[in-house]
């Protein structure tokens, strides 16, 4: 192993999509220490950016905050830079997190972190998606999602910088993965997806987006009664807790499946 190499040279990869981890050459070196894995996952939020010191007290100690705050900061810092020295990150740690003006910056690249990958492969499927290659917009879709092995920051102790920046991933997650089933639907997919869409029906029963693609499914599978009765139970359930109407998306969906007006199977 050559430990002269800086960090964006070696092979260091950082994971947020689930766990917060860190691999060197394929081998876990993640930090077991809360506060100091909380600092890695702010720092990592924003990678080749600083962040600014009072941006990580507050999250580490929200407003309650201790007299040493910046002396404890400046040890988890430390225990970092250690870190990277052991593993052999780099020959030189402070070049691996870096003191700037006001703040620290963790001196990697982008794509030595998966939200990098994730959020490019999402940006292409839409690309994709805009431009009628569904197989396509399908196929890269998946790989963006193959990303993910559980919650994001899920061994992390977030505070609120962390705690938004967690729920906005989270959304991006649902997102890509809502495209990627309206993809597959729109590359004749329809009857792969059926028991799929029925669980995630049944464990979303509000989610209109949801059921307007079971409804989808349903119609391009030739079963048109089934996806009436869809309909109509999603609306029981929206007027009984919410007090509201189905959309407008799935009101079309309705006349067209009244009129037998279904799409091309």
């Amino acid at each position: 192993m050559d430990s002269g190499r800086s960090a964006s040279q070696a092979r260091v990869t950082f994971t947020l999509l689930g766990p917060v981890e860190i691999s060197f050459d394929g081998r876990d070196c993640t930090p077991n220490a809360p506060k100091l894995l909380q600092l890695l996952a702010m720092l990592l939020a924003q990678p080749g950016m600083t962040v600014t010191s009072e941006s990580l007290r507050r999250e580490l100690w929200w407003d309650v905050r201790p007299a040493s705050a910046q002396r404890t900061m400046q040890t988890y810092v430390y225990h970092l830079r250690k870190l990277a020295k052991d593993n052999g990150f780099t020959d030189d740690p402070k070049n691996f997190v870096r003191t700037r003006t006001g703040g620290y910056q963790l001196a990697i690249e982008p794509d030595q972190v998966d939200v990098f990958h994730f959020r490019r492969r999402y940006e292409q499927g839409r690309a994709a998606m805009a431009e009628q290659r569904y197989a396509e917009a399908a196929g890269i879709l998946r790989s963006a999602m193959s990303l993910w092995s559980g919650p994001p920051l899920a061994n992390v102790e977030c505070g609120p910088r962390l705690t938004a920046y967690a729920a906005e991933l989270q959304e991006r997650r649902r997102n890509a993965h809502n495209l990627r089933i309206q993809a597959e639907i729109e590359a004749g997919m329809h009857r792969e997806l059926l028991g799929e869409l029925r669980a995630l029906a049944t464990e979303n029963p509000l989610d209109e987006q949801v059921h307007a693609q079971l409804i989808q499914v349903l119609q391009r599978s030739g079963r048109r009664g089934e996806a009436v009765y869809t309909y109509h139970e999603l609306r029981t359930t929206l007027v009984r807790e919410l007090g509201l109407e189905p959309g407008r998306e799935l009101q079309q969906l309705l006349l067209g499946l009244l009129s037998d007006d279904q799409p091309g199977r």
